[in-house]
């Protein structure tokens, strides 16, 4: 099952390197990973995203609380959250293609940042699966040339949330 993990890490050297090499040296795989500032200087929030069952996440948690540089670790799929990613894509579409593919982008709130012929960029924040899906129906109207993903960035609701504590 696919997870999403926040981490508040501190800025020190070395400290992403000892996450990432928690995951390889037990062979689990990082879909992706973003890794952005907090409001606090010297500590940052990694999000990541892998897949595994309840035992191997609940394994992968406990170990990355014991390494030093963690301040806080929280599976966000456990609880409700919110979850977005940004992707880039970039079509070649011919001239009876434009109009299907700019209601597409509309109607998926996209952003077309450049309409010229024949290339033709969107952006998009959405889901993993909206994305997803929004590529599959542009494939439709136009040929998908490149693929810019952010990852998936997540945010519990409510109450919830990832404290420095």
């Amino acid at each position: 099952m696919r997870h999403i993990i926040s981490i508040l890490l501190q800025n020190e050297a070395g400290a992403l390197t000892r996450v990432a090499g928690l995951f390889s040296t037990r062979g689990y795989n990082i879909e992706s990973l973003s890794v952005a500032p907090t409001d606090r200087p010297t500590v940052s929030r990694l999000t990541l995203v892998t897949t595994g069952s309840d035992a191997v996440i609940h394994q992968i948690v406990s170990q990355l609380q014991k390494l030093v540089d963690v301040v806080a670790v929280s599976d966000m799929t456990r609880g409700e959250h919110f979850e977005r990613e940004v992707a880039l894509l970039k079509f070649r579409v011919s001239e009876r293609g434009i109009d299907p593919l700019a209601r597409l982008v509309t109607e998926m709130d996209g952003k077309v940042l450049s309409g010229a012929l024949p290339s033709f960029i969107v952006a998009m924040t959405n889901s993993e699966a909206e994305i997803n899906h929004f590529i599959g129906q542009a494939s439709q109207h136009a040929e998908l040339l490149e693929v810019v993903r952010s990852g998936a960035l997540a945010i519990g609701q409510g109450k919830q949330t990832l404290s420095f504590t």
